[in-house]
């Protein structure tokens, strides 16, 4: 797991989705669906969550904020260096988290972002934007 700084892990947090009647500053959801804690930050634990690089580095993706999401661990390594579709491990049934495999693939509006950090990525260069 790379080494982040708190402000960062803070700021990567506070961009996770919020759900509502739930703490945001204890919980929060992946972009799975699955549930995370903030004390269970960098930890294989059952709201365990790390920080993804939606570009992986492996693809040239950089520690860029708006690279950056929180997910949970076992999310993480299901998604490993896929880009731009990759398969969760876990998601949510009511407070929960389930195993399931599903299909996913990065948002309009973060792929939108990525191009305007990467302008010359090749991984980024053939895949549209609405």
């Amino acid at each position: 797991m790379a080494n982040f700084s708190d402000d960062k892990i803070k700021t990567v947090w506070q961009n996770a989705k919020t759900v509502d009647n739930y703490d945001p500053n204890k919980y929060r959801q992946d972009v799975c669906g699955a549930w995370i804690a903030w004390d269970s930050y960098g930890k294989e634990a059952k709201f365990g969550w790390e920080i993804d690089h939606a570009l992986p580095v492996a693809k040239g993706g950089t520690d860029h904020t708006n690279n950056l999401r929180a997910l949970h661990w076992q999310n993480n390594r299901s998604k490993a260096d896929d880009f731009p579709s990759y398969k969760s491990a876990l998601t949510a049934d009511g407070e929960q988290n389930i195993e399931s495999v599903k299909e996913f693939t990065v948002n309009d509006t973060t792929l939108k972002q990525l191009k305007e950090i990467y302008p010359n990525n090749r991984y980024l260069t053939n895949i549209g934007t609405k």
